[in-house]
């Protein structure tokens, strides 16, 4: 493994320790967790942004997605 250092509050490091103490865990631990929650959802950010510039990808009106999975008529315009 590599090993990183990084610059944080005192603030910070007090809510890391009390974390860390409450899941019997290592400051390491949930940094390292944290690390990869946080980029898990960095990529599902970047992933729904790219549907969402797709002009190949149609836009959905929520009242007819929520007919359709609802099994209701759908209201036309």
């Amino acid at each position: 493994m590599t090993q990183i250092t990084a610059r944080v509050p005192a603030e910070l490091v007090d809510e890391l320790d009390r974390a860390a103490s409450s899941l019997s865990r290592s400051r390491a631990d949930v940094i390292r967790q944290a690390i990869e929650y946080y980029l898990d959802d960095l990529e599902d950010l970047s992933l729904g942004l790219a549907a969402l510039r797709d002009p190949a990808d149609p836009i959905l009106d929520w009242k007819d997605v929520r007919a359709e999975l609802l099994g209701e008529p759908i209201e036309s315009v």
